[in-house]
C-alpha cells in the first residue's frame, strides 16, 4: 500500500481529490488485473517505449538512412533473437540505466521545441 501510493504521489496526475477515498486510494492498485495476470505486462511497453525512442533519436541525430536500414533489419528477425540482439540489430543501446533513460528523455524533451 505505502509502495503503490508513493507511486501515485511520484508519477501521477495529482488531478483526482482523495478526501474521505482513502481506501479507493490505498487499494486501487489491486484493480490493475496485469499486475496479477501478467506481471511483466507493464514492463514489456516501457522496454519498447524506450527502443522506439533509441530509433528515433537515431534517425533524427544521425543517419535516416542508416536508421531505416537498421530498423528493416531489426524487423526482420522477428522473434528469432534475443531482445538484447534486436535492440543491436536497430542500432540502439538494451540499456535501463538512469544515464541512458535520461539522455533519452531529454531528446524527447529537445524535439517538443
Amino acid at each position: 500500500m505505502n509502495a503503490w501510493n508513493e507511486i501515485q504521489e511520484r508519477f501521477g496526475t495529482g488531478l483526482v481529490d482523495y478526501t474521505d477515498l482513502e481506501f479507493a486510494k490505498n487499494h486501487g492498485w489491486h484493480r490493475q488485473l496485469h499486475i496479477f495476470e501478467v506481471p511483466f505486462y507493464y514492463i514489456e511497453y516501457g522496454i519498447a517505449q524506450l527502443g522506439a525512442i533509441g530509433i528515433w533519436k537515431n534517425y533524427v541525430e544521425k543517419s535516416r538512412d542508416k536508421t531505416l536500414e537498421d530498423y528493416i533489419n531489426f524487423m526482420k528477425l522477428g522473434y528469432t533473437q534475443s531482445i538484447p540482439e534486436i535492440y543491436k540489430t536497430a542500432g540502439v543501446h538494451f540499456d535501463f540505466s538512469p544515464q541512458y533513460v535520461s539522455s533519452l528523455m531529454n531528446f524527447v524533451e529537445s524535439q517538443w521545441n
